[in-house]
């Protein structure tokens, strides 16, 4: 995971704060959204050249490492 997290920063001026691909404007959500609507990784770096499949994967990472720490708290 350590590698993914080098390629995920959190600004507050860069897209409100959301997680993105370092250098670019590119949020995890977007890449998650683009991969849930059926796009391939060839699509998505062919559309957006700035990232990589090592990005893709460091998105799906960012999010399954995410989802590990979610707990449902009782009411």
């Amino acid at each position: 995971m350590n590698s993914a997290q080098s390629l995920i920063t959190t600004r507050p001026e860069i897209r409100f704060g959301k997680p993105c691909i370092v250098g670019t404007r590119i949020a995890v959500q977007d890449i998650l959204s683009w991969l849930a609507s059926g796009m391939t990784n060839a699509e998505i770096t062919e559309d957006f050249p700035e990232i990589t499949v090592a990005h893709i994967q460091a998105a799906l990472a960012f999010a399954a490492n995410l989802e590990g720490r979610t707990r449902q708290l009782a009411a």
